[in-house]
Parts: C-alpha cells; sequence; structure tokens
C-alpha cells in the first residue's frame, strides 16, 4: 500500500506544532540566537527563523534576509541535535555533608518527551551514528538513552544545498530517508507536503484532518533533492577513505594542514557526531558540597591523551590526524559505519578555514598515483 502523503498550509503546520505540545513534548527547533540558528526550546511556529537564510563558506557562516519568508530556507549553523540529546554538560553525582555525616548519590537521568521541529537528514543520520555508539555498542550512555528514548523527529527535506554540504557523497541527504516521524517538504511558505514515517508521526498528521497532497507533489520532491544533490561540489569517497589514510600515516599533507590547525576544538564542538567526553570533580569553597560533571571533550586537547608521564599526541599534527583517521577511516573498523554525515559545519566554523574534503582528497590523489607507480607513503 503506498504511504499517506498529506498537504498542510502554514495554519495546518501550526496545527501540528500545538498537536505535539497537546501530547506532552518539550518542542525544540531552530530559532534566531546570538547571530545563528541554534536550536532551543520553541513555544510556538512563530519561533521558527521565518525570512532569515544563512551563508556557509571555510571560515565563514552568516545571517542574511530572505525576502521568501521561508520557514526552513537556511542551511545547519552551529548546533545540531547533539546538544540536547548528549549535552555538553551533565551532572552525574551530587555529594554533601549533612549533619556530621557525608551523603553522596547519583544522578538517575529522567527521560524528557522532546519533539525536534525541523531537523535535516545529515542531523538524522548523525542521530543514528550516535544511537550506533552510545546505545548499540558493549555500554549503554544512560543520559543518550533516557533524552533519545521519547524523542519524535518533524524532518525537513533539503531543495537546495550549502557551499559547504556534501551529504550526498557520504549517503546521508539532502533528502531523509529514515529515522523521522514527519518529514516535510516547503513547497512555499504557505504550502507543505507531510510525509509520516512512523505510527506516531501517522497519528500525529490524522489529527489534523488534513487533506492528502497530489501525488505529483512527491515526484517534485524527489527531481528537487537530486537537484540540491547535483548542485554539492564537495564530496568524500568513504568506501576508499579508510585504506587512503592507511597508506598515508607519514604524508606530508599532515605536516600541511598542522600549520594551520589551531587545536580550537571548534570542528568536534560543531560536529554532530563527535561524542567524546571527560569527567572532572568540582567543590564548593566552604567544603559542603561536590559534585562529578561529564563535560565535552575534544580530541584536539593536548589533555585528551594524557597519561601518566604526559600526552600521547603532542603536536597539532598527531591531532588532526587522529581527527580525520577516526572521523572517515577507524569508525568505520569500529561502528560498521562512518562518523561523517557531510554536513559541512568543520568546514564553516573552522576558523582556518580547514576543510575536511580538500584533505582528504589530497590523500587520496596521492594515494591513486602511487598505486599507478607502485610506491607507498606508508612508512616513510
Amino acid at each position: 500500500m503506498r504511504k499517506k502523503l498529506y498537504r498542510l498550509d502554514r495554519a495546518g503546520l501550526s496545527s501540528l506544532f500545538d498537536v505535539l505540545k497537546q501530547e506532552g513534548y518539550l518542542v525544540y527547533g531552530p530559532t534566531l540566537c546570538d547571530h545563528a540558528i541554534q536550536w532551543l526550546p520553541l513555544s510556538s511556529l512563530d519561533d521558527l527563523p521565518a525570512g532569515w537564510t544563512t551563508s556557509t563558506a571555510p571560515a565563514t557562516y552568516r545571517l542574511l534576509r530572505d525576502s521568501a519568508g521561508s520557514l526552513f530556507h537556511y542551511w545547519t549553523g552551529p548546533d545540531s541535535l547533539k546538544k540536547v540529546l548528549h549535552p555538553a554538560r551533565a551532572c552525574i553525582t551530587h555529594a554533601e555533608r549533612d549533619n556530621g555525616s557525608f551523603r553522596i548519590w547519583n544522578e538517575t537521568p529522567q527521560p524528557v518527551k522532546r519533539a525536534f521541529f525541523g531537523t535535516r537528514a545529515c542531523d538524522l543520520a548523525a542521530v543514528t551514528a550516535l544511537d550506533r555508539v552510545l546505545l548499540q555498542d558493549r555500554f549503554e550512555d544512560d543520559i543518550y538513552k533516557a533524552n533519545r528514548a521519547a524523542a519524535f523527529f518533524v524532518a525537513v527535506h533539503c531543495t537546495s544545498s550549502a557551499p559547504t554540504c556534501f551529504c550526498a557523497s557520504t549517503g546521508t541527504g539532502p533528502q531523509a530517508r529514515s529515522c523521522f516521524d514527519i518529514a516535510l517538504h516547503e513547497r512555499s511558505p504557505q504550502e507543505y507536503l507531510a510525509e509520516p514515517g512512523s505510527a506516531s508521526g501517522s497519528a500525529a498528521l490524522e489529527k489534523l484532518a488534513a487533506p492528502l497532497a497530489p501525488p505529483e507533489w512527491a515526484k517534485e520532491l524527489a527531481e528537487s533533492c537530486t537537484h540540491a544533490a547535483a548542485a554539492q561540489q564537495r564530496r568524500i569517497d568513504l568506501n576508499t577513505a579508510p585504506v587512503v589514510i592507511s597508506l598515508n600515516f607519514d604524508h606530508p599533507r599532515w605536516d600541511h594542514v598542522a600549520k594551520r590547525c589551531l587545536s580550537c576544538g571548534n570542528c568536534t564542538s560543531v560536529c554532530p557526531t563527535c561524542f567524546c567526553v571527560n569527567f572532572e570533580d568540582h567543590t564548593s569553597l566552604d567544603l559542603q558540597q561536590a559534585e562529578r560533571l561529564r563535560l565535552w571533550d575534544s580530541c584536539f586537547s593536548q589533555n585528551f591523551t594524557y597519561i601518566h608521564g604526559g600526552s600521547i599526541r603532542l603536536s597539532p599534527k598527531s591531532r588532526y590526524r587522529h581527527w580525520l583517521s577516526h572521523k572517515l577511516a577507524r569508525w568505520q573498523e569500529q561502528f560498521g559505519t562512518s562518523g561523517c554525515v557531510g554536513c559541512g559545519r568543520c568546514i564553516a566554523w573552522c576558523p582556518a578555514g580547514i576543510d575536511i574534503t580538500e584533505e582528504i582528497a589530497a590523500l587520496q590523489t596521492t594515494t591513486h598515483a602511487a598505486a599507478m607507480t607502485g610506491v607507498s607513503n606508508h612508512g616513510n
């Protein structure tokens, strides 16, 4: 049986928002904050960035006015769903003195019903990647599990691509294919195609009593997403990346990028799949209370690999090589999927304008030339 596709106007979209709130969801969505589009709790559809778009390039992100008045005519900002599902700061344990005794108790994360309104295909792919790491590996992450358990995703298909996008080559966009409850296609600021992706999504759309969409709208969506994919100038070959990286451990390209890399960790902060954390203990000045915090960490920090005697990766070269190798190669070996979803955030938010697609392409070009001449860069 063919899946039902629904037609929503702006009022219908607002009604969908209201239905989610009535069902107890705390609705998150993209909104304007601090000169960027960020994921924050929304009170109504009016909080979405209507009439705004973005301009991105290496080391560049700008908000621009959009005369069309569209709700979703923008590209990814510094935030992703990782900000909410795998928060940057979480309290693990509390301790306090109480009438001469000492009490310690663990924080038990509680599930919260959250709906994410306006999720892009690349970010849905990032959630799938985090699911694999934090839920489906040897150990479950209790905080992520609680935040993920009741999540409801309203996706938005991308019918245009930013200059920094390369999701077509990673197979994660521009069209959302899975992991959503409802997917929207913004045909105009007043007209939307709504596709259910789960039983919960179907039930929510049925409550709206929305009319069915014309069959040709689905074809129009597919064509628009195909054009968006074809417009992307950047790409990564994930199939060859593991071999290329393994063969080029001592490639001079690592020195080239190290001269530019600031080891600031921006790329790991904005990456929707980077999941590394550290733990810190904080004690009050009166020594009456203490807490253990879990905080985001970055492999670009020198302390990230600190063990007795010092850190293992002392140079920017070794830290960048580790990050790119893990993202494109080791992740595939460990989890069976790539750690990169082609969102392009690391390109836009790197202050030095380092481009992950450019770096891997340089290694691939050399590897291809070496293969043709029978020469390898490994171990030189």
